[in-house]
């Protein structure tokens, strides 16, 4: 296996003519690191973490996870990566609405076919004990937010990506999901991104990166 998790060569991405939003972007996460990627508004954060996990396509250049190219496999197997490897945060939550927490939480469980024994230990650890039969449309902005962070850590991914996972969190609230992430990241020998504005959720990551015209470079201080 690579000593490299992740490795953005050359990516670039627009969206109108002239208007590109990263330009020739590289970058190497080790397996292991924790980063944390802050940077103004519409500088293109949250569309690098749709580059890495797939759901986006570059306009050139290549994402590498665990040295293999994600635009050289099949759809299939870019699939089977993401659900096994992959841990998602999305600011949208995308919970699914029809299902329990217990069930949208054990998903990638059932996915994986993993053992759903972990789902009311870590509803327990996002403060929702007791509310696995509930349904998504009786929990408020920041719950639904603890449902997905539970959900995203429950298969123990090696590369976890979260955009603005505290955006909905009261502070007290924030700074036990953010050790929590920690926590989970660190026990499991996992790589993760964390995509802030937050300067305490930063403060959580092993490094501190600035994403901006000229690329990811570290935070001055």
């Amino acid at each position: 296996m690579s000593p490299n998790m992740l490795e953005l060569r050359n990516i670039s991405k627009g969206y109108a003519p002239g208007k590109r939003l990263l330009d020739h972007l590289t970058y190497t996460l080790k397996a292991g690191e924790y980063v944390a990627v802050m940077g103004e508004s519409g500088v293109g954060k949250s569309t690098l973490l749709n580059l890495i996990a797939g759901l986006d396509t570059p306009d050139s250049g290549e994402v590498l996870i665990n040295g293999t190219a994600i635009s050289s496999m099949s759809d299939d197997a870019a699939t089977q990566l993401r659900r096994e490897l992959f841990g998602f945060i999305f600011q949208a939550f995308h919970i699914l609405p029809h299902l329990t927490l217990h069930q949208n939480v054990a998903l990638p469980l059932l996915l994986n076919g993993q053992s759903l024994q972990r789902v009311e230990e870590m509803l327990d650890q996002v403060g929702l004990q007791g509310r696995g039969r509930d349904f998504p449309h009786q929990l408020s902005g920041g719950e639904l937010q603890r449902v997905a962070i539970a959900r995203a850590l429950i298969h123990r991914p090696k590369l976890i990506l979260a955009d603005e996972p505290t955006g909905n969190l009261d502070p007290d609230t924030a700074q036990e999901i953010l050790e929590l992430i920690r926590t989970e990241i660190k026990s499991n020998g996992a790589s993760a991104i964390i995509v802030t504005h937050s300067h305490m959720a930063a403060a959580t990551a092993d490094r501190i990166l600035n994403l901006s015209k000229d690329g990811l470079h570290p935070m001055s201080t």
